[in-house]
């Protein structure tokens, strides 16, 4: 009898927590997204939109030095946005003609989600320009996609002249997902449930680890990354996004192949102290398997972000690349 009453008792307990908890996540679901900072405003403002297949993309493209035929193209890293570049924007508008950068499907000012750059310059008339590309994190992924494809001749595809990637677990074996990470990719039906329990205290607890000691983003940048990822509800799209980590595992043969087989100019600029990418196990595997490629090894305590720890740095050592060609 006892035993009965302390059962009734609690099931009383989490019905009362979950009449609770009910209204309480209704209106976190609709709490309005943050207002933009006067920086990311102007970010948005400065750029555009182009429409493809009723998905609207958001994309910057800025003309540089007159006269130069030369393009780059930046594709950004999980989970932010193309706004992750804006700290080097003006140094590469003084080597190059353009200078693009795109949110990918799901990220930032786009709608929600995949990928798609080849449509971008077609829609800018680029389709049949050498393009230079310089990614990091998730970005690297769609590089090694893209270098896949002008490997294989396919008409409509990019040229490449050039790759520079950053900090990105192109091989799945020395790949260190963060654990709010692996929650998400593999938490089955309670991925969707964590991702709309996420909110800035967490986003901001979750990112910070994967920058340096020193070189850790200031409450204010952290507000804009999370104002990017909650536009058009891109948190609610976290979970089916980190599938890309077990895409790697798929893919692997496919993408680490492309690089290790063409032979344009590549090089890689490392934050060594990156607890995702971690040294020295990823470089000794990417020296390995990529002995042609020319590597840049930032200064020790730059982590994962090395073009917002590090700009300056980040953009001496890819102007030095992309000079000795």
């Amino acid at each position: 009898m006892v035993r009965r009453d302390r059962l009734r008792r609690m099931r009383e307990w989490w019905v009362q927590v979950g009449l609770l908890a009910v209204p309480l996540l209704a209106a976190y679901l609709h709490i309005p997204p943050p207002q933009l900072s006067p920086a990311l405003h102007s970010w948005k403002s400065s750029g555009k939109f182009f429409t493809y297949k009723g998905l609207r993309i958001f994309y910057q493209d800025s003309v540089g030095v007159v006269g130069s035929p030369e393009i780059v193209v930046l594709l950004h890293g999980f989970p932010t946005s193309s706004y992750d570049w804006y700290k080097i924007w003006e140094g590469l508008t003084l080597r190059f003609h353009r200078v693009i950068a795109l949110d990918f499907l799901g990220f930032g000012f786009s709608d929600k989600p995949a990928s798609i750059v080849e449509a971008l310059l077609r829609h800018l008339g680029l389709q049949n320009r050498r393009i230079n590309l310089l990614s990091h994190d998730y970005g690297d992924i769609v590089a090694q996609e893209l270098l896949y494809r002008f490997k294989q001749n396919r008409s409509g595809r990019l040229t490449i002249k050039s790759l520079c990637l950053s900090n990105g677990g192109i091989f799945p074996e020395t790949h260190r997902p963060l654990l709010l990470q692996k929650l998400l990719k593999d938490g089955g039906v309670l991925s969707p449930i964590l991702t709309r329990l996420m909110n800035f205290f967490v986003f901001s607890r979750g990112l910070t680890p994967v920058f340096g000691p020193y070189t850790r983003p200031s409450e204010s940048e952290l507000w804009d990354m999370w104002a990017g990822i909650r536009n058009n509800d891109g948190n609610l799209v976290i979970d089916s996004l980190l599938q890309y980590i077990n895409q790697r595992k798929k893919f692997r043969r496919r993408w680490v192949g492309a690089l290790a087989s063409v032979t344009i100019p590549i090089h890689f600029i490392y934050g060594p102290l990156d607890p995702v990418n971690p040294y020295p196990e990823f470089l000794e595997l990417y020296r390995k398997t990529l002995p042609r490629s020319t590597v840049s090894i930032l200064d020790d305590h730059i982590s994962h972000y090395p073009q917002l720890e590090d700009p300056m740095g980040f953009l001496n050592a890819y102007m030095g690349f992309i000079n000795s060609f």
